[in-house]
């Protein structure tokens, strides 16, 4: 019998069930996955009376009930404390990008949403000013780890794909699916290391599987 479950949305494009789902399956917890079809501006019905915040993701885990996405990586790195740098500096700075992403990037998030089913199609050009600010930081902040770290490995702080990696992922899947260009070398390396990541192939797999009424031309329809 699994020890709980971590409750996630279209895996086709919830980006944040993909924050939580990713530091549970990298701190090995042994939970049932159940996915819910989203209805798309905030309607969904089916969280309202599930989660405390009505959104996914959502964990109970040995008696623990935690939601948010950083709620979910920090409690993964209290049983796999791999999942932040051993360094406690580097360790700092992680938890602090981790945070920025969380919290921040809202025009990027409203102008590209996370559709894993576009390949690589330009989106609406020309991008507003606010949005092509936010591609600019995190292409800052990616070209800056990645030259910090490139000797030890290929993601954000090295060799070990981290809470820090899994707050950025939906945001590799959102500039693959867009075809964002204007990144630099590093960040387009370091885009390939997480998307052929294996847990990021799985997640795209079992997206691919969904069901076809799952779809919402909402994000479907959008050049």
């Amino acid at each position: 019998m699994a020890d709980g479950r971590l409750v996630i949305g279209t895996q086709r494009y919830s980006s944040w069930s993909l924050r939580g789902w990713l530091p549970v399956r990298l701190a090995g917890l042994d939970v049932t996955i159940e996915a819910v079809r989203l209805a798309g501006g905030g309607q969904t019905t089916a969280l309202k009376t599930l989660s405390p915040n009505g959104c996914v993701p959502y964990l109970e885990h040995k008696g623990a009930i935690v939601w948010d996405s950083l709620s979910i990586a920090e409690y993964c790195a209290e049983i796999a404390p791999a999942l932040w740098p051993a360094d406690r500096c580097a360790r700092a700075r992680a938890r602090s990008i981790a945070a920025e992403m969380h919290s921040g990037f809202r025009a990027l998030r409203s102008a590209l949403p996370m559709n894993l089913g576009r390949d690589n199609r330009p989106g609406p050009t020309p991008l507003a000013e606010d949005t092509r600010r936010d591609i600019a930081r995190i292409d800052a902040i990616w070209t800056e780890q990645r030259k910090a770290h490139a000797q030890q490995g290929p993601y954000l702080f090295g060799a070990t794909f981290g809470n820090a990696d899994a707050m950025f992922a939906p945001i590799v899947c959102r500039f693959l699916s867009f075809g964002v260009a204007a990144l630099s070398a590093e960040s387009r390396a370091y885009m390939a290391a997480v998307r052929a990541h294996p847990l990021m192939e799985e997640w795209y797999r079992q997206a691919a599987g969904e069901p076809l009424d799952w779809q919402l031309d909402m994000y479907e329809s959008l050049p």
